[in-house]
């Protein structure tokens, strides 16, 4: 499944992106297109999920599965930020900053891991949508409480946090589109099928393209990452990304959704959580904590994770089950 991952069309615009980065073409996606399209992919993905849970309506295994999310939401910052303190040598105010973000989630890593899963016949469950939305904030509310032990001086004003925390746009765009597809139904949803679900995957292939670009940018400026950062930021997405589908085997899902759980685990925000950041611990390093997420994590997870996350699924986990 890893190298049928690979060879998928979203993958390779990105690594299309990577190389153009790294030949230093001058090949660019003005940003209000990129922005456009990342609104774009939220709702589609919201809408999309909405409509499959209206079909099969509210199931014990999403319960299962919402109540694992928010809780590796809220603990999966922990060994992160002991990792990150240890073996990474960062201050407290960085390692919790980080710690956020490999607690949180890349809803394009869900993406594509999605598209991936459902061309292997491993489709996720349409819930899965809500409980991507449940995860991103958890691992924020973590990580600032870390980051609380150094002392009130390092975190910015409560009230426009609580705002960017719980009020973060893409949150509400997730769970909007997730309930307007709850409330449409698939029926609802025919019209507006042309515009959010015929050209979804071109479109997360131009994004992906831009992703690219931007990743291997930041990965050429060295002064953002060392070899020990660098190192974690490809380890904490296997630890975390391998519990998350461990524990959706062990809960009952299946073994799309149990990919799903891992991938969304696995992955690292690199849009929601970096804004909460710069407003709520200023004083820690942008081009750390978005290196390792988005010029390391990443990549990983589209070449690498996703396959892996789906293989252990699939076949490992259940086979050391008996």
């Amino acid at each position: 499944m890893a190298l049928d991952a690979l060879l998928q069309p979203v993958v390779l615009f990105f690594l299309l992106g990577a190389l153009a980065a790294f030949a230093r073409s001058d090949l660019a996606i003005p940003e209000a297109v990129a922005k456009g399209i990342s609104l774009y992919l939220m709702m589609s993905i919201g809408l999309r999920g909405g409509g499959e849970v209206a079909e099969t309506g509210f199931t014990h295994d999403m319960l299962l599965a919402g109540g694992a999310g928010l809780a590796l939401s809220f603990l999966l910052p922990l060994p992160a930020f002991w990792l990150l303190r240890t073996a990474g040598k960062l201050d407290r105010t960085n390692a919790a900053a980080v710690a956020a973000h490999y607690g949180s989630v890349s809803v394009v890593t869900f993406a594509t891991g999605s598209e991936i899963l459902r061309h292997a016949g491993m489709a996720p469950a349409g819930f899965m949508v809500a409980v991507l939305a449940v995860m991103e904030t958890p691992a924020i509310i973590t990580g600032l409480l870390l980051a609380r032990a150094q002392g009130k001086d390092s975190l910015a004003p409560r009230g426009g946090l609580l705002h960017e925390t719980f009020l973060n746009g893409s949150v509400i765009l997730l769970l909007g589109s997730f309930l307007i597809g709850l409330v449409a139904g698939k029926g609802g949803m025919a019209p507006i099928a042309p515009v959010f679900d015929v050209p979804f995957r071109g479109m997360l292939c131009i994004f992906l393209l831009d992703m690219g670009l931007i990743a291997a940018r930041r990965l050429m400026d060295r002064r953002a990452l060392t070899v020990r950062t660098a190192a974690l930021a490809l380890l904490l997405p296997l630890l975390n990304g391998t519990l998350g589908v461990v524990l959706g085997v062990e809960l009952g899902l299946d073994a799309g959704s149990s990919a799903a759980l891992g991938i969304l685990a696995g992955s690292a925000s690199y849009i929601a959580v970096p804004a909460v950041m710069r407003l709520a611990l200023p004083a820690a390093d942008p081009g750390l904590y978005l290196g390792m997420s988005l010029a390391v994590t990443f990549p990983f997870n589209l070449t690498i994770g996703i396959g892996y996350y789906g293989w252990v699924a699939a076949h490992v986990w259940p086979l050391i089950r008996g």
